[in-house]
């Protein structure tokens, strides 16, 4: 895990080398240059809370633009929160809902990838620090559902996550030097979270970093996964354990 003040906002913005400006260039666009700034100021000033049919249609036709790649009939919902865009690509048949956050920041390769026919809740946030986020054909992630990556969550075709979902990759730090705050040691990584195919996370579920979640799996409500569940399984509880196979 990279360390440094791309890792977090708030450590960036405590960076007292840089200025106001390239702290919120840095922050939300990851690029140099006048044209990245213009065009992001643009499409988001512009279209970014435009209600109504016309503000889909705009955002339709401008926000493609900010990204490294948009497929076909993506629905952009109002209030949108983007950053890093040019490190984010969405298929086919998309829809953002409202007040999403798609936040691919960091200075490495990671990023977030959104496959076909996928449904983004309302108020739901995938947020790279460093990490990749990988969401795979016909997922549907529920509203306010947040995913948290450092290292990588990759989520399979066919799964679906209830609202209030929280999923953190990496978000672990020593504390062995006690002359050191906590938020400035080494981050800590158990090698990410896979969710594979047709599986169902229900209401409130939290996963762990260095979960892999079986195909078919269904986790009952309110649930907290740290350990790995096997393909096909049930399971709940705190912690999560299976209790039967489906």
């Amino acid at each position: 895990m990279k360390e440094g003040f791309e890792a977090s906002a708030q450590k960036q913005l405590l960076d007292e080398k840089r200025g106001s400006l390239a702290k919120y260039v840095a922050l939300f666009i990851g690029r140099p240059g006048l044209w990245p700034l213009f065009l992001y100021e643009t499409v988001v000033t512009l279209f970014t809370s435009l209600p109504g049919g016309l503000g889909l249609a705009l955002r339709k036709l401008f926000f493609p633009r900010l990204f490294k790649r948009t497929g076909k009939r993506v629905v952009f919902g109002r209030n949108m929160t983007i950053r890093h865009p040019w490190k984010i690509e969405i298929g086919d048949n998309v829809v953002f809902d409202d007040n999403t956050v798609l936040d691919a920041k960091g200075s490495g390769t990671g990023g977030i990838w959104i496959g076909n026919n996928v449904f983004i809740g309302r108020n739901t946030s995938l947020v790279c620090k460093e990490g990749e986020i990988r969401i795979g054909d016909y997922s549907n992630i529920g509203t306010d559902c947040a995913l948290l990556s450092e290292t990588k969550i990759e989520i399979g075709r066919y799964v679906f996550l209830a609202g209030r979902c929280y999923l953190v990759a990496g978000g672990n730090h020593g504390f062995k030097d006690r002359e050191t705050p906590i938020m400035f040691q080494p981050s800590l990584s158990k090698g990410g979270i896979t969710v594979e195919e047709d599986v169902w996370l229900g209401a409130s579920v939290t996963v762990l970093d260095g979960v892999v979640l079986g195909k078919g799996t269904v986790v009952g409500a309110a649930s907290l996964v740290n350990r790995p569940i096997p393909p096909y399984s049930i399971a709940y509880g705190v912690p999560a354990r299976r209790v039967q196979e489906r």
